[in-house]
């Protein structure tokens, strides 16, 4: 089932400069797991070395974060869009 990932700006050089990339997965997890396939540089910036996914990512199912959903279980549906949207600090 094809859904689309929204690559934010300062993570597209890493998905060769695409800002969305379509994938296969019935969940969340599976649509990361495809997009690591696809952007091994990209899925190392989002997940940390035990692969879990870094504290300062967050996933959104068509606006919805997945933290209050089923985390990287929930389940996608075709024509889903996932965004990744890495927290940003400044000051």
């Amino acid at each position: 089932m094809p859904v689309s990932v929204r690559i934010p700006s300062p993570l597209r050089p890493f998905a060769g400069g695409q800002s969305v990339v379509e994938v296969e997965g019935a969940t969340v997890g599976d649509a990361l797991a495809a997009l690591g396939e696809k952007h091994k540089e990209l899925i190392a910036r989002l997940r940390d070395a035990d692969g879990r996914l870094r504290s300062h990512v967050r996933i959104y199912v068509n606006d919805e974060d997945v933290r209050f959903l089923e985390e990287e279980k929930t389940a996608l549906k075709p024509g889903d869009t996932l965004a990744i949207i890495p927290a940003i600090a400044g000051g």
